[in-house]
Formats: C-alpha cells, structure tokens, sequence
C-alpha cells in the first residue's frame, strides 16, 4: 500500500471528494511551480467545470535556480508560471514579491493575501501544506510552511473589517465568503479531487511550462520529469478516493456549510 493509500483513507474508507458546488477559487503558493506539482490537474477540472481560479504567488521563485542569478530567474520563472496557468484555463495570475527562500510569516504577508482575497472574493481557497512534515512525512520547506498558514489566517481575516482596516481606504470592503480552505500534499488528506483524463494531461502541460527551472534541477530532473511524475502521483493517490487518479486535500471548513467531515 503506498503513502497515499495508507494516510489517505483512514478505516479503510474512500475519502469523500471536494465539494464543487462553487463557482471561484484562489490557489496561493509561495513560488512558481508549486501549484503544477498536483494542483494544477484539479484546477484543469475546475476551469473545464467553468470556475473561476486564480493564482496567487508570495514570490517570484528567484532564488530557485542554482546557476542562475536572482535578477535573472525571477522574470523568467514569472513568465513560466503564467505559461503553466494558461495550459489549465488561468489567466489571473498576480505576484506579490516577498523574497524567495525567506517568507516571513507576519503581518505584511497576511495583509498582502487578505487585499488579494478581498480583490478576487474566493469561495474556496486552495494552498500547499503548512506542517512541518508533508505527505510521504516529507519535511517540508520554510516558505511553504509560511504561506500555507498565512494563508489559512487570512481567509478568516478577509471578512473581518476591523483588522486591516486600511484596506478599506483602497476600496476593499471585508469579505467573509469563503467557505473553506483546502491544503494540497498534506500528510493526513480528508478529500479528493478525480484527475483522470483530461485534468491529468493538462496538469502535466501545465508543469512543462516550466522548462527552464527543470533545466536547473540538473540530476534530480529526471525525478521531477513532469509525465512521469505527475502520472505516478495521481495514481498513486486515486487508491485513496477509489478512483484511477486524484489529488488530495486536507480540507479546513470555515463556515457552517463547509464540508464534511469536519476532522
């Protein structure tokens, strides 16, 4: 039984799929690539579905490429990540330009996410895993950690006018909308996404957008090779829902008519 199977379906039980009776999502991520390594497949479904995704992006990925100058990698690795968005049906696609390698969880950070979820009016949000361990009891990677959970707190805060008033000065009224929040690559996922098909195909598209930071992985591209790897995973994980192929979620509810179950 593979990780996925194993922590995915707790009791033996399929996990319930995501709730898709929404019509917008935002999916937030501390770097390019890190929503096509999973994501992007069920953002593939969502837009065929005619929702409304966007991306949202704590930095511009500039310190991901070894042999490549910040200066250098950061327009390039932007360019790569809307070449990827398109490939699923994104064209929103913003960059708030905290520093690569070091995103801070604080106040600047959470007020950046609440302006972009006050602009856009998600119902859902989608996110990368904010544990200190991820599935596979992989460690996880700072900026990831930091997002995740700023994140998850800005989704609350983008309904309460009372904190970060200024925002208000700039035309952005609170909005409490948001039902849940949905973390991809979770160590203990509770829902899942079918990716089979079509979803999966573009979700692997989407992740060859980004040729030139794969170029920078050197011995560990071939790992990372997009079909391959994207392929093995959603299969990997389908067991989990009882389907050919998915990706999972850890699933927060913030509203009452989140879904279940509610752990």
């Amino acid at each position: 039984m593979s990780a996925f199977t194993e922590w995915g379906a707790a009791g033996g039980q399929p996990l319930p799929p995501l709730p898709e009776d929404w019509n917008r999502a935002l999916a937030v991520a501390a770097h390019p690539d890190d929503i096509e390594y999973g994501t992007a497949s069920a953002v593939a479904r969502w837009t065929a579905q005619g929702k409304q995704v966007g991306y949202l992006l704590a930095t511009r990925g500039e310190a991901g490429i070894d042999g490549m100058h910040p200066d250098r990698a950061a327009p390039l690795r932007e360019a790569e990540e809307r070449a990827g968005a398109r490939e699923v049906g994104v064209t929103d696609v913003e960059f708030l330009g905290h520093r690569d390698g070091v995103v801070e969880y604080g106040i600047e950070l959470r007020r950046d996410i609440v302006r972009a979820l006050r602009r856009f009016r998600p119902e859902v949000v989608v996110s990368g895993a904010y544990t200190v361990r991820m599935i596979g009891g992989l460690v996880n990677q700072a900026d990831h950690r930091a997002v995740g959970l700023t994140a998850l707190d800005a989704a609350r805060d983008a309904g309460n006018r009372w904190i970060f008033p200024e925002l208000a000065e700039e035309g952005l009224e609170p909005w409490g909308g948001i039902r849940f929040v949905a973390f991809a690559g979770a160590e203990r996922p509770t829902h899942g996404v079918e990716v089979t098909g079509d979803p999966l195909e573009r979700g692997i598209a989407s992740l060859a957008a980004h040729a030139e930071y794969a170029n920078g992985l050197g011995a560990e591209a071939d790992t990372f090779a997009p079909a391959p790897f994207l392929t093995w995973m959603a299969r990997a994980s389908g067991p989990a829902m009882g389907v050919e192929a998915a990706v999972l979620f850890d699933v927060h509810p913030l509203a009452p008519d989140g879904p279940p179950p509610w752990v």
